[in-house]
């Protein structure tokens, strides 16, 4: 595991270096750009390095066999630290170059839901494929822009509701992000609940881009429940299981698919972390049973032999299998729109092992959710 620690700590500079020009003008003629908002600062920035590198290992991979119809991928990647304003301000100036046929694997359901309020997406009419968010303001109503690779945070608190009230467990806490993000998951156990006639006993947030829980560990703490579902990501989510159990909180934790285990005990502690829930949304990587799985930790090894396996960079290069078919489908010299209507196509796609499909009125490429739990030796177990 010390491998993936280290890694994880070099990554963002490491990235910071290899795509420092990435948006300089292209030197290839035969290139096809594709633009890649992500966290690789702030509180995120651990995952955003995952996001990236599941692409590249993919891209590079296509790259090595002549590319897509002899045009090479170039993966122009921007920081955008978790922060909205420059999400949106990253992407205008993606979308401005022409060059830039799709986006890919953005970070935050806030920063996402700006895009579309702000019209971004309709302004530059291009695809963003496998966001890395499952908020349903994305999904619901429809839009045409976002490409969904993983199930919703509805879909995920479904199948955690599900579970616990299966095992007894009724009396249920959430722990949420003040925002867009920590919302949608909040109302998706809420409506989970409500399905079953049940309703959550407390509900406590915290501020975005902070690790400030004190608050909601009070809240929480304070009354008896039997699990407490967190919608956070890495840093405030290692912060609440370490404290909450320290002071001796003693309910089953779960928390959505957007964190990463081994940070989670890194921060927090084997001890603590030892025995929380995570929804997934794509299939188990650590085991080569799926062939896309096999693919997936060849070519990680081949082209990262320093990371280790990781469910982010395994649902990102998902994303970028998807995205790359398209562009096969969209043919030589592809466009923006041409994109779009090669991802409509992709109705039924075996990405190998694992089917995703979209339509002219679907948008939502797979529902698939499962729960792993962090194991003694702090490994995720199915």
């Amino acid at each position: 595991m010390d491998k993936v620690k280290t890694w994880g700590r070099s990554a963002a500079a490491a990235l910071a270096l290899m795509w420092g020009g990435a948006t300089a003008p292209s030197l290839h003629a035969a290139e096809i750009v594709v633009g890649q908002v992500a966290p690789l600062t702030g509180v995120l920035a651990s995952t955003g390095a995952q996001m990236v590198l599941g692409g590249k290992i993919y891209f590079d991979w296509v790259n090595a066999q002549g590319g897509v119809h002899g045009a090479s991928i170039r993966q122009s990647v921007v920081d955008d630290a978790y922060k909205v304003a420059d999400t949106v301000k990253a992407t205008r100036e993606l979308l401005a170059k022409p060059e830039v046929v799709a986006l890919y694997g953005f970070a935050g359901t806030a920063n996402i839901t700006q895009l579309l309020s702000d019209g971004v997406l309709e302004q530059g009419g291009a695809a963003l494929v496998a966001p890395y968010t499952g908020g349903e303001s994305l999904r619901n109503p429809f839009n045409p822009w976002i490409f969904h690779v993983r199930a919703g945070y509805a879909d995920e608190a479904e199948h955690m509701v599900q579970q616990l009230t299966t095992l007894g467990m009724n009396r249920v806490a959430v722990m949420y992000q003040d925002d867009g993000f920590g919302k949608a998951g909040l109302a998706g156990v809420e409506a989970a609940l409500a399905k079953r006639g049940l309703k959550l006993v407390v509900s406590a947030g915290y501020e975005r881009n902070t690790d400030k829980v004190d608050d909601a560990v009070k809240a929480i703490k304070s009354v008896d429940v039997h699990a407490v579902i967190m919608i956070a990501v890495n840093k405030p989510a290692a912060a609440f299981i370490q404290r909450y159990r320290e002071q001796g909180g003693g309910a089953q934790l779960y928390n959505i698919s957007v964190v990463d285990p081994t940070e989670l005990v890194k921060l927090a502690g084997l001890k603590n972390a030892h025995g929380l829930g995570i929804s997934q949304v794509v299939p188990y990587p650590y085991r080569p049973q799926l062939p896309v799985v096999r693919e997936y930790q060849s070519l990680l090894k081949k082209y990262a032999p320093e990371a280790e396996v990781n469910y982010t960079s395994f649902e990102q290069f998902l994303g970028a299998k998807v995205l790359v078919e398209a562009l096969r489908r969209a043919g030589p010299a592809p466009t923006r729109a041409k994109v779009v209507k090669a991802l409509e196509s992709l109705q039924s796609y075996d990405l190998g092992g694992i089917t995703l499909g979209y339509s002219p009125t679907n948008r939502i490429g797979s529902r698939y959710v499962e729960v792993t739990v962090i194991g003694s030796n702090g490994r995720l177990m199915k």
